[in-house]
């Protein structure tokens, strides 16, 4: 490659170097040299023409040669010209040569990483060889008679260590009986036999020390005392089993090869809890019913003391008697499970896996599935035991329906109660509230009706039908009444607050109102009412305003609506089924006082909230057909008239009561009549969805009602959901009619639209002012309404019905205004279309209900004003849904100026006519 220039041109004199830099390029004329594109042959080619004498030895001096070619008269420009080709070649060299080290680098630092490599590995062997042959020297100084004889003192100190070991088993021996003296207390049967058993090998073992030669015998009396409270032990299984009770007996009776004892025991002694628990509880009826003390009962047979019970104490006594045999049988039960169990598992003990020998017999071979053939040879003993118990189980059931039974029949008085004081306030439940949640519906969890379709099946609902075994294995009785309402107070079906969590409530927007009637109320998000997602934040007060006013739900948590009263009937139904499901023979009768409960709640929501004379005749069909068919058959069939208002009146014995009861009456804690709480729309709310609620919970209950119902009897049952269950909903209409009938002032509109002059002679640009007035108070509406939603979830069908209504009712009044008018021109014609496209306009921007209701029964009244006296005739007997007098409007006013008197009175005959039917 090229050579190298010689180092010594770097060792210059003052002089020699200002002349080298004005002969070389400084370092920023170098960098530029650097920059510019290169060229690699115009690169070489520079190289090529430097002088050779550039090459030679370190001895030449570049400075004095460049010196000496100058010419004796130095040309600035020439000088220059030489100074920019000796940059340009000095250039050509740096860059070669400093690719050339580049190139050369890697395999630079590769050898010189090799070398520091073998430098260290040198250094650590080195010290290896160093601290080994001083470890060498130690040893061989260290080998010495002295090692060896602490050699010999250590075997001494182990055969000493054997001795001592011998010794302290010796002492052991002589405490055991207090050790197992211990272990019975704690009832360790098995550790006691265990230990029992590795004392009597030990013993034999040692046999040849004299302190331990009466040590066998005691042992045996001690294994004789084990295996009597072994028996006492198997004698508590029968009354309360304990399977690691259980578990330890039979591995004690198992050690002691006893197994087929101990079944035969067993069954002993639960034949004997079966005869001493009855004849115990049968006793102490008789007893206490003779009202003395005499101890002949005693002595009676079972058979003869059961005569001594008085029929008032049967059914207590009955009761008692079977929470005592459920106890004795549970037992036998779960002792049974044990053993079925154990049936397949080899489950030797760690004293069998030990190989000892017990009774001459090898235990690594005995296997609790011996159990098998133990349990097969009492079979026929116990097997009279389960019949038993399976009959006692069949009539548990009934026994607890007998019980309750009587309290079922004052259920209607119960209601009224409830009713008349109910304040309609929400009863705050989880949003994922199911009836299946609750104690009384949990008897559907445990079997799956055949006529129950899958759709409507809880996703916890069980296929595998549950036994009253396994059903009270881990506690409880069937025969406890009381178990009822322990049950209720572990449902886990209430929310805090109205949230379903801290957290959620935490991150609630709060918003105070002071005008509000509910103080400090937390102000919620939107929430979709179809699907019931709930929003990532929180929203302003001018969002909320601006939102489509057909939600008002504010972020409350999309749970039913539902009272206490409502909670109470579903309870009630749920007992009502249970009973049902136990006693199908009086199916009909059970489903009959469900539907009368059903009634009378719909029937008390109707008086309280729905009723109103004026406004159903209106004759806008506010209450259907088969609404106020189902109103007036409860009514007649189901509400007394006539009895007082006094409550204690109706509360008379079971056996006289009548099935009528008195027509509730509503709390006077509850206004309806406050136009800032919107007529109390919060409470009709509440009342009428609750409604709603219950009755969406009796269509989920069909299927089971109807898979129990006698087949003759299925037409009252479809009866009584087509005709009642299904007209819940339509109560909506009626209710919230009345909200809407008062909310706005239609009154006011009529009077701004009297005013008005018709008769215009000109077409008008600007609506007039009655439009303004009719949307400030919709608007005012909305802001109540949003008000309202504070304290309760106004669902989306309410809404939307709530402002259909207000709608329907304005537009109506607006028809109305208009039939009112005595004078009209094309131009007032034309006035009237405006302003009610005006109120179109800014109505939607207020709500999302698409089409606005009775939009055309608006238009069509006013593009009759256009039509001719032909077109005029079809249109009245075409249009029954207006008025005499707006028909009549239509005629006088709008027709009269230009068709003749005869034509006019045609016209109103025909309306005559039409009318004549209504009268």
């Amino acid at each position: 490659g090229l050579s190298c220039p010689p180092l010594g041109i770097w060792d210059l004199t003052t002089t020699s170097t200002i002349i080298f830099l004005f002969c070389f390029p400084l370092k920023e004329e170098f960098r530029e040299l650097r920059e510019q594109p290169s060229d690699p042959q115009a690169e070489q080619e520079l190289i090529n023409s430097i002088e050779q004498v550039y090459f030679s030895t370190d001895s030449f001096d570049i400075v004095k040669y460049e010196l000496e070619k100058l010419p004796p008269v130095l040309n600035l420009q020439e000088l220059e010209e030489y100074r920019d080709k000796l940059k340009q070649q000095q250039a050509a060299v740096s860059k070669k040569v400093a690719d050339l080290i580049l190139e050369k680098q890697p395999a630079y630092v590769k050898e010189l990483e090799r070398v520091t490599s073998l430098q260290t590995g040198l250094q650590l062997a080195a010290v290896i060889c160093t601290n080994g042959r001083r470890h060498l020297n130690i040893a061989k100084e260290g080998f010495t008679q002295a090692s060896l004889g602490l050699l010999a003192n250590q075997r001494k100190r182990q055969l000493l260590i054997g001795l001592l070991k011998s010794l302290r088993t010796i002492k052991t021996l002589q405490r055991t009986d207090v050790r197992l003296s211990e272990m019975l207390e704690e009832e360790d049967y098995p550790g006691a036999i265990q230990l029992c058993l590795e004392c009597q090998k030990a013993a034999s073992t040692f046999k040849h020390y004299s302190c331990i030669s009466e040590l066998n015998s005691k042992l045996q009396d001690t294994l004789e005392q084990i295996e009597e409270q072994l028996d006492v032990a198997l004698s508590k299984i029968c009354k309360n089993f304990d399977i690691n009770h259980y578990t330890k007996v039979q591995q004690a009776y198992r050690l002691l090869g006893k197994t087929q004892t101990a079944m035969d025991q067993l069954h002993m002694h639960f034949t004997q809890a079966i005869h001493n628990t009855v004849f115990q509880v049968v006793l102490g009826y008789v007893e206490l019913c003779a009202g003395n003390t005499d101890t002949k009962f005693q002595k009676l047979q079972y058979k003869d003391l059961c005569t001594h019970v008085t029929p008032d104490s049967y059914i207590p006594c009955l009761a008692d008697l079977c929470k005592a045999l459920w106890e004795v049988m549970l037992s036998y039960y779960r002792t049974m499970e044990w053993h079925e169990k154990h049936d397949n598992e080899d489950t030797t003990s760690a004293s069998a896996q030990a190989g000892i020998k017990i009774a001459g017999r090898d235990t690594n071979n005995f296997r609790y599935a011996d159990d098998t053939t133990l349990m097969a040879e009492s079979e026929e003993g116990l097997k009279s035991l389960l019949m038993k118990s399976s009959e006692l189980l069949s009539f548990s059931s009934y026994i607890r329906s007998v019980i309750h039974f009587s309290s079922f029949l004052t259920r209607l008085d119960e209601l009224r109660m409830f009713l008349e004081n109910e304040t309609w306030e929400l009863c705050p439940v989880k949003s994922n509230f199911s009836i299946l949640q609750l104690h009384e519906f949990k008897f559907m969890e445990q079997s799956r009706s055949p006529s129950v379709s899958p759709s409507k099946q809880s996703s916890t609902t069980s296929s595998k039908t549950v036994t009253l075994f396994e059903q009270y294995c881990s506690g409880g009785n069937p025969f406890e009444i009381q178990a009822d309402h322990k049950d209720e107070e572990t449902e886990d079906v209430l929310a805090s607050n109205g949230y379903e969590s801290d957290e959620q409530e935490k991150s609630a927007y709060q918003e105070y109102d002071s005008d509000s009637d509910v103080p400090e109320e937390l102000k919620r998000d939107f929430v979709d009412e179809q699907t019931g997602d709930a929003p990532v934040k929180s929203v302003s007060r001018e969002t909320l305003k601006s939102r489509k006013k057909s939600d008002y739900s504010l972020n409350k948590v999309n749970a039913p609506i539902l009272t206490n009263t409502t909670l109470n009937v579903i309870r009630l139904v749920g007992k009502y089924m249970q009973m049902m499901n136990i006693l199908k023979p009086i199916a009909f009768d059970v489903i009959h006082f469900m539907s009368q409960l059903f009634d009378y709640y719909l029937y008390a929501i109707y008086t309280f909230f729905g009723r109103n004379d004026s406004l159903e005749s209106t004759g806008l069909g506010l209450s259907s057909s088969r609404l106020r068919t189902t109103l007036n058959r409860i009514q007649e069939s189901l509400i007394d008239l006539d009895v007082s208002a006094d409550p204690t009146a109706t509360l008379t014995a079971a056996e006289e009561r009548k099935e009528k009861v008195p027509s509730p009456h509503l709390s006077h804690l509850v206004v309806l009549t406050s136009g800032d709480t919107l007529y109390g729309l919060a409470e009709r709310v509440v009342a009428t969805e609750s409604l709603v609620f219950l009755a969406e919970q009796f269509e989920f209950l069909q299927p089971h009602l109807d898979a129990v119902m006698p087949a003759v009897k299925k037409p009252f049952l479809q009866q009584f959901y087509s005709q009642t269950v299904s007209t819940a909903s339509e109560l909506r209409k009626p209710i919230y009619w009345i909200v809407a009938g008062k909310a706005i002032d239609y009154e006011q509109m009529l009077l701004l639209m009297a005013n008005v002059k018709w008769d215009v002679k000109e077409i008008m640009s600007q609506h007039n002012i009655y439009v303004d007035t009719l949307l400030k108070e919709f608007e005012q509406f909305n802001m109540r309404l949003n008000e309202v939603s504070k304290r309760v979830r106004i669902p989306l069908p309410v809404s939307n019905i709530l402002w259909e209504h207000c709608i329907r009712l304005a537009n109506r009044t607006i028809v109305e205004g208009y039939a009112n008018v005595k004078k009209c021109s094309n131009e007032g014609r034309a006035l009237m279309q405006l302003d009610f496209q005006q109120f179109l306009m800014k109505l939607e921007k207020l709500t999302d209900i698409r089409p606005i209701p009775d939009k055309e029964f608006v238009e069509t009244y006013i593009k009759a004003y256009y039509l001719t006296e032909n077109d005029m005739e079809r249109w009245i007997k075409e249009h029954r849904e207006y008025s005499t007098k707006q028909l009549t409007n239509l005629v006088n006013v709008c027709l009269g100026s230009h068709i003749n008197k005869k034509a006019r009175q045609k016209l109103l005959s025909a309306i005559d006519d039409i009318d004549r039917p209504k009268r």
